[in-house]
């Protein structure tokens, strides 16, 4: 007896804390980092690796809505500078900062605002949830602003804690990186906000003295950070303040009306419902758990059914179109009627609760849906997971992250193409045979509308050798000098050019849910079935 019970000390002292958190930042840094080049760009990554080499080779960038904010394209740019431009390199900062989430956990940890057994939970769930790993390994915007999302909640609970204004510079930072990212940030901002402003005027929180010096302070840094990164360094003065001081120019005044016209024109929408499958299909255990978390923490206070009665009754009724200021107002009219004393870990879940639910909402109510704003709802649902833990959700939380793990090798590791949602619209695999064809060539000729990543594998000189028509031409304008590569859209294309042999390859495809909604339960389960693609006919001459 002794024997053994001396075994278990030495077991559980050599997997202590600190060692097991070490290994999950391990293991997070690995699947980040490891084979970052396995697949080709996405469109979109394709685009913004190509805007970053533009803005190195040539010196420029120019705010457009439609591209979001200027931190990636100055970052990317700075790594293409000192590394030279190629898919793994920019790939690297999305991964680093991806990684970067991990160990954040930790420092609210030391604050006490959530417990060992939570924190390993929580970090490991971050760690190997397939959306986090997937789009930490992307270079899209999205990865960047959940970083500081997640910095800025930290520097504001460290600052409430310490009472030191070096946590408020940080935050700061952190709100402006944010907001050099991605439009949205202002609503995830309210959210925090609202919640803050409340919990202090109950008295649930309380300022530091030098609260308004600070305040101050920390406003020159968000402006200043704002008006040099987006003025492209002071070249382009008309984003901040308009083309002869005309409202309607600035960029500000551009980013809103671009994303109130994309979201009523919904060029890439769903249902209300959008995320929830895809909650199911990758981060299954995450949201079980998260709904019984959510659960519990309503069972604990009766006074916090008020805003889920008022869900209800939105669903009931069928208001899918859920307004975002109905649930803000809805949430703290909960957290006035709340009861019991304060308690500092039932005020941070009170907050992830609070963000989890007003962050689907939001991305529930704009009309663009797209697979990665998933991760900013993942984030705070995440912490919720791990409300009040016991042996049991311990238990099921370690044989959910075998169904993660599982996901994240599927969509993360595998060099083929795969028929998930979570891509949206991928390049093909099938590129690389392409670019082979074109890499032995003298030249190529491209008469299609549809050609992207093609100019950001041939940017610079290797572009030269490259003939391009926007559209179809005849056969004699195609086949004029014998270029060694004819690459036509496979809709617009011809049967056969004399001298040459034509193959089709996939340029882009997706997951099509038309061709798989009469089998949803069997693709779940077998992960097959067919793709929506955009496809190219490849000529070349004859062997």
């Amino acid at each position: 007896m002794q024997q053994a019970a001396s075994f278990s000390n030495k077991v559980r002292k050599f997997f202590s804390f600190e060692r097991v958190f070490l290994l999950i930042v391990i293991i997070a840094f690995r699947v980040r980092f490891c084979q970052l080049d396995l697949k080709l760009f996405h469109h979109d990554e394709a685009i913004h690796a190509w805007f970053s080499f533009d803005l190195l080779t040539k010196g420029t960038w120019v705010y457009d809505p439609s591209y979001h904010g200027p931190f990636l394209y100055y970052v990317t740019a700075g790594m293409f500078s000192l590394f030279g431009a190629s898919d793994l390199v920019g790939r690297l900062l999305p991964a680093l900062f991806g990684f970067a989430i991990i160990p954040l956990v930790y420092a609210i940890y030391r604050l006490g605002y959530i417990n060992k057994i939570q924190t390993l939970v929580a970090a490991l769930f971050l760690a190997i949830s397939p959306d986090m790993v997937y789009f930490s390994r992307f270079l899209r915007h999205d990865i960047f602003m959940l970083f500081f999302t997640l910095l800025l909640l930290v520097a504001a609970l460290y600052y409430l804690e310490r009472r030191q204004t070096r946590f408020a510079i940080i935050a700061a930072i952190a709100m402006a990186g944010a907001l050099c990212c991605k439009e949205e940030m202002p609503v995830i901002l309210l959210i925090f906000a609202s919640f803050f402003l409340f919990a202090l005027w109950k008295g649930r929180l309380t300022l530091p003295a030098q609260w308004k010096k600070d305040l101050v302070l920390c406003a020159f840094i968000v402006i200043g950070i704002l008006c040099v990164m987006y003025s492209a360094f002071g070249m382009h003065p008309e984003t901040l303040i308009g083309q002869n001081f005309q409202i309607a120019t600035t960029g500000w005044y551009q980013a809103a009306s671009h994303w109130l016209e994309m979201h009523e024109e919904q060029r890439l929408g769903g249902p209300w419902f959008f995320y929830l499958p895809l909650y199911l299909l990758y981060e299954l255990p995450i949201f079980i758990l998260a709904v019984i978390g959510t659960i519990q923490f309503i069972l604990n206070d009766p006074n916090n059914l008020l805003f889920f009665k008022q869900v209800k009754n939105w669903l009931i009724t069928r208001r899918f179109v859920l307004s975002t200021h109905e649930l803000a107002v809805a949430s703290l009219e909960q957290l006035k009627t709340s009861a019991g004393g304060f308690s500092k870990s039932d005020e941070f879940f009170r907050f992830c609760i609070y963000w989890m639910i007003l962050s689907m909402a939001f991305y529930a109510y704009v009309g663009e849906k797209v697979p990665w704003l998933l991760i900013h709802q993942l984030l705070p649902m995440c912490f919720v997971a791990v409300y009040k833990l016991n042996w049991q959700k311990v238990l099921f939380a370690l044989i959910g992250c075998s169904f993660l793990i599982f996901m994240t090798w599927h969509v993360a590791f595998i060099p083929a193409d795969i028929n998930e949602p979570i891509i949206q619209v991928q390049n093909s695999e099938d590129l690389r045979e392409v670019m082979h064809l074109m890499d032995a060539s003298g030249s190529v000729v491209i008469a299609s509308k549809d050609y992207w990543p093609l100019p950001w594998y041939y940017r610079g000189d290797r572009w030269n050798k490259i003939k391009f028509y926007g559209d179809v031409e005849d056969e004699a304008t195609l086949t004029k000098n014998h270029p060694g590569v004819i690459i036509l859209h496979d809709t617009e294309s011809y049967s056969s050019l004399p001298g040459y042999d034509k193959t089709t390859y996939k340029l882009s495809y997706w997951f099509s849910f038309y061709d798989n909604e009469n089998r949803l339960l069997d693709y779940y389960m077998h992960r097959d079935g067919k793709m929506g693609s955009i496809n190219i006919d490849v000529f070349t001459p004859h062997t």
